[in-house]
């Protein structure tokens, strides 16, 4: 078994600049023994440069990191027991399956035979027994995937870091593959720093999801925090879909009332003062109704069937808003009149400081 269960990492502070540029500002969080915490964000919100600073593959400006409770900061990356699944997986495209899981062992100095005894096993508990002969051309996607981390997992490191891993995989292989690494990571007790840019993959497979936004962290949780109650309009937009609509917050707690393009609606507004503010409400949460039936009138802009479920873009007087709906055997038309309905505990309402309605 890998010795993921000393794996405790702790970002201490840290700061990565490249020039004028801040890349990664003060940045703290904890990642526990045999927990996998994702790190999420855009393009260029610092998340890969973090990892990077864990592996050692890039210097920390100021601040520590600690991995199994010693400073690792100065050392190099051969020295802070931790292994990396690049996006590319960079296997060696004219050795076998085997020589490529081999090489780390042999180029720390295991004799050839430990080596193969370490490979062998990491391959069969990765579904890979009998693929030890096959070069990197002759796998699919997600077989090379799997000796990635397999070639990862045979150093048996403290630490596993994954960058970007399913990226270059097709929807149902990412689906698939991203099991196999939560199931693995469970199975073992890994300590597990995963990036991603998807929220679908971050939801799925993390214990903790902290969310990167230009250097900082915005927000961090269980999935099931960041995605039913976001801190912010950022975390309200970028996890999973969200209508957003600006207004004006009128009393308070169970007794409030959002207004916007002159519709009042009653909302719980716990912990939000009254003022600007902007509602976030998903489109599972949405009802596409009679017209009437419900607080917005609107029209059907758009009408989507996705099998499992019909899309709606509905225009209301809160602007166009994004529904989806279960019962597929009643699609309503376009441009066919229609209400918008839902229960006000299903709606998030966010401060909009120095806002206007």
């Amino acid at each position: 078994m890998a010795n993921g269960t000393s794996g405790e990492v702790v970002f201490d502070r840290v700061t990565k600049r490249y020039g004028e540029v801040v890349a990664v500002d003060a940045v703290s969080f904890r990642v526990a023994a045999g927990e996998l915490v994702t790190l999420l964000g855009p393009s260029g919100c610092g998340k890969t440069t973090t990892l990077r600073m864990v592996a050692g593959l890039e210097a920390v400006s100021d601040g520590r990191v600690l991995i199994g409770g010693e400073d690792v900061t100065l050392r190099a990356a051969s020295e802070r027991n931790v292994s990396m699944v690049f996006q590319s997986y960079a296997l060696f495209p004219h050795m076998t399956v085997l020589e490529n899981v081999c090489y780390g062992p042999v180029s720390m100095r295991a004799t050839k035979a430990k080596a193969r005894e370490l490979a062998m096993a990491k391959l069969a508990m990765l579904g890979l027994a009998g693929y030890e002969k096959r070069l990197p051309s002759e796998l699919s996607g997600g077989q090379q995937q799997r000796v990635a981390v397999a070639r990862s997992l045979v150093l048996e490191p403290a630490v596993l870091l994954f960058d970007e891993p399913l990226s270059n995989l097709d929807a149902k292989l990412r689906r698939r593959v991203r099991e196999e690494i939560r199931e693995l990571q469970q199975q073992l007790a890994l300590t597990v720093l995963y990036v991603t840019h998807d929220q679908e993959e971050a939801l799925a497979v993390s214990d903790r999801v902290i969310v990167m936004e230009g250097g900082r962290i915005a927000q961090q949780g269980t999935p099931q925090e960041l995605y039913e109650t976001p801190r912010s309009r950022f975390l309200a937009d970028f996890i999973g879909d969200a209508n957003l609509v600006d207004g004006e917050l009128a009393g308070a707690g169970g007794a409030a009332a959002f207004v916007a393009g002159g519709v009042s609606v009653p909302v719980h507004a716990d912990g939000v003062a009254p003022g600007p503010a902007t509602l976030a409400v998903r489109p599972h949460k949405l009802r596409v109704v009679a017209r009437g039936d419900g607080p917005l009138d609107g029209v059907c802009k758009r009408v989507a069937y996705l099998g499992s479920r019909v899309e709606y873009v509905v225009a209301t007087p809160w602007g166009e808003l994004l529904a989806f709906d279960g019962d597929v055997r009643a699609r309503r038309a376009r441009d066919e009149p229609v209400g918008v309905a839902f229960d006000r505990d299903a709606v998030i309402l966010l401060p909009r400081p120095g806002g206007s309605a």
